[in-house]
């Protein structure tokens, strides 16, 4: 969560500062990667950030904390709630060395509840969230989703947060304390769509199907398509769009079939139709099937591996591991000073760098901090 928030940030251009421990964070390791403290994930993840390590158990660590964070715009941290209250990090702690800062604070359940203090990582939320089930109606077997997908989504939640409160800071002058429970984050993201029917009090639902869920997700049939060389994906997702496609393949009754009369239509046949369409994608090659797709205006792709996106990947090179391929950012700003302008850094690569900034701090910035807009963050 954390890394992939201020990830985001830092691209955007906020000075983000890590604070590790001297062993370093656990994303140093997850994975192969060209130097033994920077994984593949890290080059990526720990992108345009300067890294401290210090002990922040230690009356040091403590020392230089309380000396950073009134230089700090944002705060993130995303350790258990008792943990930060006991290392004096948590919201209340910081509030008071710098009264509008904003504090975005992440863990597994919301701090009003009784959950609030059980450790939490992707798994778990995954299971707590509804995704096992959603997997279970389509595949039969309650599964997690084969991404660090709550970790994601509560990531890319914190990133947002955060602008709206420096927003809201920049309207009012005041700070807050921003809290993204995973779970809480997790399920509203799942209930966008699946809390369909069961969203209505009383539920409403369609004949034989629960309440929850929505339909044409859950199809089983909802896969990549088999063609004559590969494989394609095929979307008619408006009922011109079956019409078209099953006309192109020679189906009788093309024009008339009543499962995509309309597009609740659809929506209720979306297994017979998923099932339809991968009966004639062998009809053509993958290539035959995209350009008539792209003539009528049907949604379509080629079936992209892991390994084909990261071949697209631009490279650069890294002062210390050597070539690394950069992943693009989320987002394209045609104003904001968006780029990756700095390597992933070593463990404490920037504490003296950090520290002399401290120490020659003027009128409450530091030295070579960068612009005046810049935001800073400590995470």
């Amino acid at each position: 969560m954390g890394p992939l928030a201020t990830q985001v940030l830092a691209d955007q251009g906020a000075d983000v500062i890590l604070v590790e421990a001297p062993g370093g964070d656990t994303n140093r390791v997850m994975g192969p990667g060209p130097h033994k403290e920077l994984s593949g994930i890290a080059l990526n993840l720990l992108r345009n950030k300067r890294s401290i390590d210090i002990d922040l158990k230690s009356d040091e660590g403590k020392r230089i904390i309380a000396e950073l964070v009134p230089q700090c715009d944002v705060v993130v941290a995303t350790m258990r709630p008792q943990v930060l209250t006991r290392l004096g990090l948590d919201y209340d702690s910081l509030q008071q060395l710098r009264p509008d800062l904003v504090y975005c604070q992440a863990q597994g359940f919301p701090l009003a509840s009784d959950r609030s203090e059980e450790p939490a990582y992707d798994d778990i939320i995954q299971a707590a969230s509804g995704v096992a089930d959603m997997v279970e109606r389509v595949t039969g077997t309650p599964s997690l989703l084969p991404t660090i997908f709550a970790d994601k989504v509560c990531g890319l939640v914190m990133a947002q947060a955060i602008s709206a409160a420096l927003f809201h800071r920049e309207r009012t002058g005041e700070g807050q304390h921003i809290e993204v429970p995973m779970q809480q984050a997790t399920a509203a993201f799942m209930l966008a769509e699946h809390g369909s029917g069961a969203i209505a009090e009383p539920p409403v639902n369609d004949e034989g199907r629960p309440a929850s869920g929505y339909p044409r997700v859950l199809s089983p049939e909802r896969r990549p398509h088999p063609t004559k060389d590969g494989m394609v994906h095929l979307f008619p997702y408006l009922p011109r769009h079956y019409a078209q496609l099953f006309a192109e393949a020679g189906v009788a009754g093309a024009e008339s079939d009543p499962r995509y009369v309309d597009q609740r239509a659809t929506l209720t046949h979306s297994d017979s139709l998923y099932r339809d369409v991968r009966k004639v994608a062998p009809q053509r090659t993958t290539e035959e099937w995209l350009e008539f797709c792209r003539e009528v205006g049907i949604p379509a792709t080629r079936v992209a591996s892991l390994q084909d996106l990261v071949d697209d990947l631009e490279i650069a090179q890294h002062p210390v591991a050597g070539g690394w391929r950069v992943i693009p950012q989320l987002a394209n700003f045609s104003k904001t000073p968006a780029s990756v302008r700095r390597p992933a850094p070593l463990i404490g690569e920037h504490t003296t760098e950090v520290l002399d900034e401290l120490v020659h701090s003027v009128a409450g910035r530091p030295s070579g901090a960068g612009e005046s807009d810049t935001v800073k963050g400590l995470a």
